[in-house]
């Protein structure tokens, strides 16, 4: 942790002076630990990708674009939770203790409680929040053009144009609401012994104290998930693993234990 402004927020001390600086520092960090220990990164990626590919085949070889749209474009809600093994490879390799894959896996069963298993949930019930919420904005739209379900034609008109758009800032408030209560709240339940209330506190105090750099740092996650989802999914098996290697260090630099 730097020397420079921070508030206490029990049980944590939470910067006040994160930089852009930062960022990139936790992305070259991110990097290192990807290249130290790829088959973690690569094994949580594929899932990932994994997951992705099925979804995206099964809906559209059904013709359920009401449903495929918002599937994809919610579809990064998922990725923080995915990221937790990821921030134990992270721990570990900056504590020195030694990588296995008992103790990696063993990291999304949480400290012997149910606080990571508390935030999965949330994670998981915003994604279905989310989906309800698109697909009722899809058929809004849908409903007034004469097109069927089944048509990705109706992206391309003016209405499409005009949903995509209402889509889009709707989903942006929800993406934003949910990434300042997981960007730290996550990490630090791998790496401390707290409940899911007081992490989602913290990551929320560490939100409001250095706003610009934690919304530029969730627009770098946007646009590079985005792009990576772009060719199959495929960019993800290396974007992922290197952002939530990042997002660990982006937690270790913000928040620090209280002081005496």
């Amino acid at each position: 942790m730097s020397t420079g402004e921070h508030a206490q927020i029990a049980p944590a001390t939470v910067a006040s002076d994160l930089n852009l600086s930062d960022l990139r520092n936790a992305l070259a960090a991110g990097w290192s630990d990807f290249r130290a220990y790829p088959a973690f990164g690569l094994f949580f990626a594929a899932i990932y990708v994994g997951a992705g590919m099925f979804l995206y085949f099964a809906l559209f070889s059904r013709g359920e674009i009401g449903w495929l749209v918002p599937a994809a474009a919610g579809f990064p809600i998922l990725a923080p939770f995915v990221a937790v093994g990821l921030y134990e490879v992270s721990r570990r390799r900056e504590t020195g203790l030694p990588m296995s894959w008992g103790a990696i896996l063993g990291a999304l069963r949480g400290r012997g409680d149910d606080q990571i298993l508390s935030m999965g949930v949330i994670v998981f019930v915003a994604f279905a929040f989310w989906l309800m919420v698109a697909h009722g904005i899809f058929a809004i739209f849908l409903s007034g053009s004469g097109m069927g379900t089944e048509s990705i034609e109706f992206l391309r008109t003016e209405t499409g144009i005009v949903m995509l758009a209402v889509g889009s800032a709707v989903g942006a408030l929800m993406a934003l609401a949910f990434y300042a209560i997981t960007v730290v709240s996550l990490p630090m339940l791998v790496d401390r012994d707290v409940d899911f209330i007081t992490a989602i506190i913290v990551s929320l105090a560490t939100m409001r104290s250095n706003s610009f750099v934690l919304l530029a740092w969730a627009v770098m996650i946007a646009v590079a998930l985005f792009v990576a989802m772009i060719p199959l999914f495929l960019g993800l098996l290396v974007v992922l693993p290197v952002l939530g290697h990042a997002t660990w260090h982006l937690y270790r630099r913000a928040v620090d234990e209280p002081a005496a």
